[in-house]
């Protein structure tokens, strides 16, 4: 018998492009079910009844919530490429950066973004972005996770692709490749990658998406 795997999903967000795209490398076949967050469905509520919020990967009727707790359970239960590495402490890295960058780097380029550019969210962004601008410049890799896409390197979706989209409609400019240039080496690199493009949305639907509430907020 079929696995039966459902993903409740907002197409806008980055946690559920995260989890995509470790279904996607796994090659793993899943129902995608949209949810209007303004509306959240009777199921959405059952499956994630603390949070309640996508994205939620549900398994043979089992719901499993977090994008990064989601992504491990992936990785345990499919074959196929490995998200997470095999050597303990390797393993034990990649989850220290992927919480660094879900806890600490997009919540600072967040508060950029909400504040129009408020010069003490810019310096604090600043600070955490050099942090794994410094990585990349040491350990000289493509990708975080080596010459293969791995936890950290889907925990930094956000940040390989929303902040230009997001900027463009605030017409702001945070992020910008001479401040950066080996985290947007980096980008260019998983944004170049066939399966990361199957897995996010479209940029001129997150751009007219960013842009109405920009418009909604001017009009506050």
């Amino acid at each position: 018998m079929a696995d039966e795997v459902k993903l409740y999903e907002d197409g806008r967000s980055p946690y559920v492009s995260r989890v995509k795209l470790a279904l996607h490398l796994k090659g793993v076949k899943y129902e995608s079910v949209v949810e209007d967050l303004s509306n959240k469905s009777a199921d959405l509520l059952k499956y994630n009844p603390v949070y309640k919020k996508v994205p939620v990967l549900v398994h043979n009727g089992n719901p499993i919530s977090e994008s990064l707790v989601i992504i491990e359970y992936i990785d345990n239960v499919w074959k196929g490429v490995p998200i997470l590495p095999c050597d303990p402490y390797e393993k034990a890295d990649a989850r220290f950066w992927a919480k660094f960058i879900a806890d600490t780097c997009n919540p600072a380029i967040y508060e950029v973004h909400r504040s129009y550019g408020n010069e003490q969210a810019v310096l604090e962004a600043n600070e955490k972005l050099q942090i794994l601008e410094n990585k990349l410049r040491v350990s000289g890799q493509k990708f975080f996770g080596g010459d293969n896409i791995n936890l950290v390197d889907i925990a930094a979706v956000y940040i390989a692709y929303w902040p230009e989209i997001v900027e463009e409609a605030k017409g702001i400019k945070f992020f910008t490749r001479d401040k950066f240039p080996k985290v947007s080496e980096w980008a260019d690199n998983f944004l170049n990658c066939q399966v990361v493009q199957e897995t996010l949305p479209p940029r001129a639907q997150l751009l007219a998406y960013f842009k109405k509430r920009h418009e909604a907020r001017n009009k506050a």
